[in-house]
């Protein structure tokens, strides 16, 4: 039930523009929104009558229908809102995917299909808040952090060089970026330092001087000179993407040459003019399309003032030496910041569409907001999820990871809130449900999409109310719970066919992170697979060999519709069937290398994965038993060649259905 007294209190200041051309809607949104304690600051027809208001009085937020009066649409509207950091609700008569995707464009807070019942709005204003306040807490605490650790590295006593990577390092954070160039311009142009940082791991950045930029571009003049001896004064900070600006009065210096040869797609450019003769220019690199928005820009903006006070204590002194030019390691980087790259080593892999979802777990890992990560099935959401909790502020407390595919639509509710004793026939005890056991930690809601539209709706309230009621039980029981949710279905696609609720999916989707199928990253499979070859020979305790040349040709070429999930059970089952001479070689056709089931193409599911993984370790366990002889115990046995106890390998055997005809075979 909606708490109108405490909403009353609570959102008295809060304004609100109702944008709508259909009067009677119009009107009935202006008497609910008073009623629950609102204050209305106007009803438009248009955006052109929605502008005007908004100059007179800015709204704290805007209803914002998408068809309008006028030329201009509702989504015309929202691009200056959002612009305006202005807090915006779409309403439609139209849920189609279409619209959804049009909308979902310009980040809206929130969206609403009419015809929607009062609740529906007072829950979608209640959700559009709290993101718009995360939002706005997420702005004010990186831009404060921002500031202390540039004033640290400033301090710190190294060389201009490290302290160079240290701020490429902390650029990293908030804005992206494949490769990073400084290129300055001083009347004394002898004591300049330029650099350029090109990613190459999580945190790993090789060091680019002006030698190795040639070799790389191959380009025979000095590359920094050439850019900072460019008439750029007008420049401010701006993004292009695609293509080189052509007019003489921007960032022609960079040309052809970088685009060509770092694979460029986007880049963003900030100059900072420091006095004494200082001016430094910054040029971000992305391999990523329009990976640069409005949003890098203003943050950018923010912190330039800072920035040149770093120029004009660092720009202009000269490089202590010549080995500081290739640090390439985590040497500097903060106690605190090396703990968090740590949480990242088991995942493995350098390409930048991983990099950049890396990126946005650590950024968004501090806060207590909602994460919806998306990602066909086998992508590694959950580990993830995993390393957003232990480097957060909650890494102390349960992680409670929730698979809603696996859970029976009738032990939903129990499973996720708990129930008391005699609730219902089996209850013979009191239960506390996965919510209440992650108490003050994360809970990982693994296939969100899975969830039953019953339960989302009480999953919403829970998100909502920060309370559970147990089934059977006298009062709500308050929780403080982060939730972590992944999913690989398209939930737009779910929500336009009714099957998923639009409230739970803005509530879910205030931190999107997006997880690339293996087939996009296919550089990162060479050292998944030498990874996951090295870790089935140890548990084997089989002899390692080397990946064959030919093998990783195989590898690169197939698409992974399984993703890294695939990849781990191909390694497995090469590694168990190799002779242990001669490099590791694929002996059996990829394409049909892990079936379902039923034999009618590669694995896409959770039960089919289990199944192969089975049939492996079955297949695996009669290789041992047949070498032991059939012996279980004692010296040469086949626990102590499997290194485990008598007792569990009769267990799993016994799971497994394995017989002593099976040895004979």
């Amino acid at each position: 039930m909606c708490k109108r007294t405490n909403r009353k209190e609570y959102f008295m200041t809060k304004r609100i523009l109702i944008v709508e051309d259909e009067f009677v809607v119009a009107n009935g949104l202006r008497l609910v929104l008073e009623q629950a304690g609102y204050d209305v600051n106007g009803i438009a027809r248009s955006a052109e009558e929605a502008d005007r208001l908004i100059r007179l009085q800015r709204p704290d937020l805007v209803l914002l229908d998408i068809r309008l009066d006028g030329k201009r649409t509702g989504i015309d509207l929202a691009k200056n809102l959002k612009r305006d950091n202005i807090a915006f609700i779409y309403l439609s008569a139209n849920s189609s995917q279409k619209v959804l995707e049009e909308a979902k464009a310009t980040e809206p807070y929130g969206f609403l299909v009419k015809p929607f019942r009062e609740k529906d709005l007072l829950i979608m204003l209640d959700i559009a808040w709290y993101r718009h306040e995360n939002s706005l807490e997420s702005r004010l605490k990186q831009d404060e952090n921002f500031q202390k650790r540039l004033l640290a590295i400033t301090a710190e006593d190294t060389d201009e060089q490290t302290k160079m990577l240290q701020l490429g390092r902390l650029f990293q954070t908030q804005v992206p970026f494949d490769l990073l160039l400084s290129v300055n311009r001083t009347i004394k142009s002898s004591n300049s330092i330029n650099a350029a940082f090109l990613r190459i791991g999580l945190d790993e950045y090789q060091s680019l001087g002006n030698a190795e930029m040639a070799n790389i571009t191959g380009n025979k003049v000095d590359l920094f000179d050439r850019i900072a001896n460019l008439e750029n004064k007008d420049i401010d900070t701006a993004c292009f993407h695609h293509t080189l600006p052509s007019d003489g009065n921007t960032v022609v210096a960079l040309d052809k040459l970088l685009y060509d040869a770092f694979k460029v797609q986007s880049y963003l450019v900030l100059p900072v003019v420091a006095g004494d003769g200082i001016n430094s220019t910054y040029y971000f690199f992305s391999r990523q399309k329009e990976v640069y928005t409005q949003k890098h820009i203003d943050l950018l903006s923010r912190i330039k003032q800072h920035l040149q006070q770093f120029n004009a204590d660092i720009i202009c002194e000269k490089t202590s030496s010549a080995e500081a030019r290739q640090q390439t390691s985590t040497q500097g980087i903060s106690k605190k910041l090396k703990l968090v790259y740590e949480s990242f080593q088991g995942i493995i892999g350098s390409h930048p569409l991983l990099l950049s979802a890396l990126d946005l777990s650590i950024q968004v890992a501090p806060y207590s907001t909602s994460v919806l990560i998306l990602g066909e099935s086998g992508t590694g959401k959950e580990r993830i999820a995993q390393a957003i909790h232990t480097i957060s502020p909650r890494k102390n407390m349960p992680f409670i990871k929730v698979n809603c595919a696996a859970i029976p639509e009738t032990l939903m509710e129990s499973e996720l809130f708990g129930h008391e004793k005699g609730a219902f026939t089996g209850a013979v005890e009191k239960r506390k449900g996965r919510f209440e056991q992650a108490d003050g930690g994360t809970i990982f809601l693994d296939e969100i999409g899975e969830l039953p539209l019953e339960m989302q709706v009480k999953l919403l309230r829970v998100l909502q109310e920060k309370e559970v009621d147990p089934i059977g039980g006298r009062s709500p029981i308050k929780v403080d719970v982060r939730v972590v949710a992944a999913t690989s279905r398209n939930l737009e696609q779910e929500v336009a066919a009714g099957k998923f609720r639009l409230d739970l999916y803005y509530r879910l989707n205030v931190f999107p992170i997006s997880l690339p199928p293996l087939r996009e990253r296919k550089s990162d499979i060479p050292r998944l697979a030498e990874y996951f070859a090295q870790k089935f020979y140890n548990e084997f305790h089989k002899t390692n060999a080397a990946i064959s040349g030919a093998m990783i040709e195989e590898l690169c070429n197939y698409n992974w519709p399984g993703n890294i999930r695939e990849l781990e059970n191909v390694m497995e089952r090469t590694v168990i069937l190799h002779d242990e001479k001669g490099e590791l070689k694929l002996n059996h056709n990829l394409s049909n290398a892990v079936k379902n089931p039923s034999g009618t193409g590669i694995i896409d599911t959770l039960a089919d994965v289990k199944q192969v993984q089975q049939e492996t370790e079955r297949s695996y366990i009669i290789s041992i038993l047949k070498k032991a002889g059939g012996r279980i115990r004692g010296a040469n046995g086949a626990a102590e060649l499997l290194n485990i106890k008598p007792t569990t390998l009769e267990s799993k055997m016994a799971k497994l259905g394995i017989k002593k005809e099976d040895l004979l075979t």
